[in-house]
């Protein structure tokens, strides 16, 4: 990964370089910054420039063998290190599922959470970085670095560590090798442990222009102008979400389903469908069940918006607009907030392994009242 390759961000790629170049990268920096902003790319960027044999005009050269190492993944002084799922009988170390993790960088370079939990064959468990993974990496680390100045840790989304790996990792993270550098990249920076958050150098990486989106998308992916910028204003700068659109995901549009049944049969307070509706969604699986319900709360906010009038503000698809222009109505200023904390609640319930069907349930019957507000 070259930094020519990323877009934007040329603020960031000016600061990466000139610490590097200056001999002043910290033993333990971290990218962070929203969902689809580039970060793991930089790291991916700053790692290949620092081992490049001869980086120049703020760039690896991409053609030495260490470059040519990088664009394979497989440069002897890159470590990978990244959440996996823990199964019964079966290894909880990134290096395990290092294949799979290089289909999802060659395949998804801004580095989808939601797509990389989907390689698993496992609907209710949720990725972590394990024990198993500071052990193995302390194990590592202890080797000197085989062909460059540094070994280089490349650490995807620490804030999926859990408390045991964090106190596993913490000595080689606070007192590092001198060959050794960790390069974090975060898109929840809040929810890391501060143990390890501490002895980090952030550097922060805004999200997207829509411009700077809308450009990718035509240049890349050859989309016209106009729905380049359409998906630019719906993506809110996440380049995950705009290539999502693009692709007219069957998750979106079975979300739109799924948020339509409900303020319909809730509407017309249809007790017994609704209770085979949340039958129906907690079926989805712990992780695309957050995901619906984080959907629930943006077409709620849209909703409420498109009362306003102000189409600048509103960023909605074709179809969710469809049913908003009828629907919108019925979103006010006396039920938006309790509405959201209804959503809210049970977000937190299922994410705590609350009994899904109920949850639902309870929304939809919670739902059925503040229509009526």
């Amino acid at each position: 990964m070259m930094f020519r390759d990323i877009p934007g961000h040329a603020d960031i790629k000016t600061r990466l370089t000139e610490m590097a170049d200056a001999g002043r990268l910290p033993h333990a920096l971290l990218l962070e910054g929203p969902a689809g902003s580039g970060k793991f790319m930089l790291a991916r960027a700053l790692a290949q420039y620092v081992h490049c044999e001869h980086p120049s005009g703020g760039d690896s050269c991409g053609q030495c063998p260490s470059c040519l190492q990088h664009s394979t993944f497989n440069h002897i002084d890159t470590i990978f290190s990244f959440p996996v799922i823990k199964k019964a009988g079966k290894p909880t170390i990134s290096a395990d599922y290092f294949e799979e993790f290089k289909e999802l960088m060659a395949e998804n370079p801004f580095m989808d959470g939601e797509v990389w939990g989907q390689k698993f064959d496992s609907a209710n468990t949720q990725t972590k970085i394990y024990v198993d993974e500071g052990a193995e990496l302390t194990r590592r680390l202890n080797f000197r670095a085989h062909q460059s100045r540094y070994k280089i840790v490349l650490l995807w989304q620490p804030e999926r560590m859990n408390e045991d790996t964090a106190n596993k990792m913490l000595k080689i993270i606070e007192e590092p090798h001198d060959d050794t550098l960790f390069i974090m990249s975060s898109d929840n920076p809040r929810t890391i442990l501060p143990t390890i958050y501490s002895r980090t150098q952030r550097v922060t990486v805004k999200r997207y222009e829509d411009s700077e989106v809308a450009e990718y998308l035509t240049r890349c992916h050859a989309v016209s102008a106009d729905a380049a910028e359409n998906i630019a204003r719906l993506s809110s700068g996440n380049i995950n979400e705009a290539l999502s659109l693009i692709k007219i995901s069957k998750a979106r549009k079975l979300f739109l389903d799924l948020f339509i049944d409900l303020m319909r049969k809730a509407y017309q307070r249809k007790i017994g469908l609704l209770r085979q509706w949340s039958v129906d969604v907690a079926g989805l699986g712990r992780e695309q069940s957050l995901a619906f319900l984080d959907y629930c709360a943006r077409m709620i906010r849209e909703n409420f918006i498109l009362n306003l009038n102000i189409d600048g503000l509103n960023y909605l698809t074709p179809e969710e607009r469809a049913f908003s222009v009828n629907f919108a109505r019925f979103i006010n200023e006396r039920n938006v907030l309790r509405l959201f904390d209804v959503i809210n609640n049970a977000r937190t319930d299922i994410a705590g392994n609350t009994n899904a069907k109920i949850v639902f349930f309870d929304l939809a019957i919670k739902t059925i009242l503040l229509l009526k507000a």
